[in-house]
């Protein structure tokens, strides 16, 4: 239960919703009820001899008992005006409360499904922004599909699940105390015997459904497996397809599925069991009424009438709809339980980069950025080693070495996608740990080796980094970029979609995007993790032309794989094995005769 007051927890106010709720539903309850009551007056006023009222209502009739004042008022209409201006009576009585019922029904209804898209509203928006602020090492460790099935597909089971119990656990007591306060009014002892029903039911109800929570709970978690397949194939389609593998991720994917589709199976039928259990001993027991009921009417019982029999078993039959209600929600509330229990998961997963509480805001960048013996490991891998390095402003700085050997590591810990396991990186004299994270990123731009493109149009992807900017602003970033006349060689200019993570433009054409989009941010400081690595030798000229216009006139740490394009850096830090094993300008590393004069031999030859 402390599971599902917490989820209930992202309804507030839930006092806006549930107040009217409660009101309506009351109202609507106790209308239903009353139509229900209204068969004994009309099976009288059908039935009647026109004789005075006899049995129970014919007794003294207590003012607060609205039924038996209508019966007598009823009666004593039958007397003075006839059957036929009494059955009037009571069939416009029938229609008003018919009405009324059904009018406040759907305004519970509707203040329901207000609170239940309110309550989804709250719980997708706190999931995704917590998703948003994790660290990128999160989702190193987490498979995507994992995380799109929490966001969607649980999130969605846990807000049906909440609020449809929230709701049979006010409606349905509500509406069985008023059937069985009726049925008291009309016989106590028989209905104290009718009622042992309910916990009878219950009981076996509780063993049925005794399993579901462990068997929703794999369920979400296969289905979350499924998303990650599906997600991994439509990204890796080509690979597929070039490897001749599409019939074993076909058969990957079947797998996975049949056993979904085998414990959605089994927690369906339990579930289906509850309620014809139910039903079944609900009707055993309404048997027995009409056999001993019927026959005290037969043997002439003063305790209750004909019409008051049948009023009766129309009631009782009744009081199942609500126990049927009450075992349903249960049978389905392990799978909302399940599914809360992962979304919650990812709700409680900290962020490890928090802005400290008096972090200030760091605005220009002037001097340098330093890292002071910095290491890092991923977990037990310690990929860096006491690294001393600086960066002053306007010079550009050139990461190389063997792969592995910490560049790209280096990189992340610059705009802070990572904190140092020990050692100090400041900008500006200014600790990082002491700055706002979005403050120290605001100051820099990134072009990476994936150039990822959102499925957007041209201009709003140069455009991503300011919205507001203008055609012009945007095509000349794009001009700077060597972007502009490709663009406007596409289907519809810069209002060309690019398709899914741009896959409609080629390497160089979507590497150029990026540049651009770089160029409209205006950073002081570039980082560029090998930007040119992945392009053929023509688009590689293209965007290294446009990477060097990018690069003037601001501070710029260069990841390069052809090394031949960082020749011109004012410094070149060579990293090997997480250490810093040679730094200097490009003709002082080359008469060093150390590994970078090692590895531009082994470039020079491979070329």
């Amino acid at each position: 239960m402390k599971i599902y007051f917490r989820i209930l927890s992202f309804a507030k106010p839930i006092e806006k919703f549930a107040i009217p709720y409660i009101i309506a539903t009351i109202l609507a309850i106790f209308f239903n009820t009353f139509n229900f009551t209204l068969l004994s007056p009309l099976l009288d006023t059908l039935f009647s001899t026109g004789k005075p009222a006899t049995g129970g209502v014919a007794a003294v009739i207590g003012k607060f008992d609205l039924l038996g004042q209508f019966k007598l008022y009823i009666n004593e209409t039958i007397n003075t005006v006839g059957k036929i201006g009494a059955l009037k009576i009571v069939c416009t009585v029938i229609l008003v409360s018919v009405l009324l019922s059904n009018f406040f029904r759907y305004l519970s209804q509707r203040f329901m499904e207000d609170l239940r898209v309110h309550t989804l509203l709250n719980l997708r928006k706190t999931v995704f922004n917590n998703v948003m602020d994790l660290h990128l090492g999160f989702f190193n460790n987490e498979r995507k599909g994992d995380i799109i099935s929490k966001v969607s597909s649980d999130v969605q089971v846990v807000q049906f699940t909440v609020t449809n119990t929230l709701q049979v656990i006010f409606k349905e007591p509500v509406q069985l105390i008023f059937y069985v306060f009726v049925l008291f009014s009309i016989s106590v002892k028989l209905t104290l015997f009718s009622l042992l029903v309910i916990p009878v039911s219950g009981f076996i109800i509780s063993k049925i459904v005794k399993r579901l929570k462990k068997q929703a709970t794999a369920a979400q978690e296969s289905f979350a497996r499924m998303i990650g397949f599906l997600d991994e194939a439509l990204s890796g389609i080509k690979i597929i397809k070039a490897f001749n593998t599409t019939q074993r991720i076909k058969d990957k994917f079947s797998l996975e599925n049949q056993y979904y589709s085998s414990l959605s199976r089994k927690m369906a039928r339990r579930q289906q069991l509850a309620s014809p259990v139910s039903q079944a001993l609900g009707i055993l027991v309404v048997v027995i009424i009409v056999l001993y009921g019927g026959s005290l009417v037969i043997n002439g019982s003063k305790e209750f009438s004909a019409s008051d029999f049948i009023m009766y078993i129309a009631v009782f039959s009744q009081v199942m709809q609500p126990i049927k209600a009450i075992s349903d929600s249960f049978s389905s509330i392990h799978s909302g339980i399940a599914a809360g229990e992962r979304v919650l998961e990812l709700i409680d997963t900290k962020a490890q980069l928090t802005d400290k509480p008096d972090a200030i805001e760091f605005k220009d960048f002037s001097q340098s950025i330093v890292f002071e013996d910095v290491s890092f490991s991923y977990g037990d891998n310690q990929v860096l080693h006491h690294i001393n390095l600086t960066v002053p402003k306007g010079k550009t700085i050139a990461l190389v070495g063997p792969s592995g050997g910490g560049k790209s590591t280096i990189m992340d810990l610059i705009p802070r996608f990572h904190d140092p396991l020990t050692g100090t990186i400041k900008i500006d004299g200014l600790d990082y740990k002491d700055l706002k994270v979005d403050s120290i990123r605001a100051t820099m731009g990134t072009v990476n080796q994936e150039s990822f493109l959102f499925n957007d149009t041209i201009f709003n992807n140069i455009a991503f980094i300011n919205p507001t900017a203008t055609e012009e602003e945007v095509i000349a970033a794009a001009k700077i970029a060597n972007a502009h006349e490709f663009i406007l060689q596409t289907e519809n200019g810069y209002q060309t979609t690019v398709g899914d993570r741009g896959n409609k433009l080629s390497g160089g054409q979507r590497q150029r995007i990026c540049i651009a989009r770089a160029i409209l941010a205006n950073p002081p400081i570039m980082l560029l993790d090998e930007a040119t690595s992945a392009l053929d030798t023509e688009s590689e000229k293209l965007v290294q032309d446009a990477l060097n216009k990018l690069m003037q006139n601001r501070t710029s740490i260069v990841i390069a794989h052809r090394l031949s394009t960082i020749q011109h850096a004012d410094t070149i830090v060579v990293i090997e094995k997480g250490v810093i094993a040679e730094t200097g300008s490009h003709s002082e590393l080359m008469s060093r005769n150390g590994l970078y004069r090692r590895l531009i031999d082994m470039q020079s030859f491979t070329d």
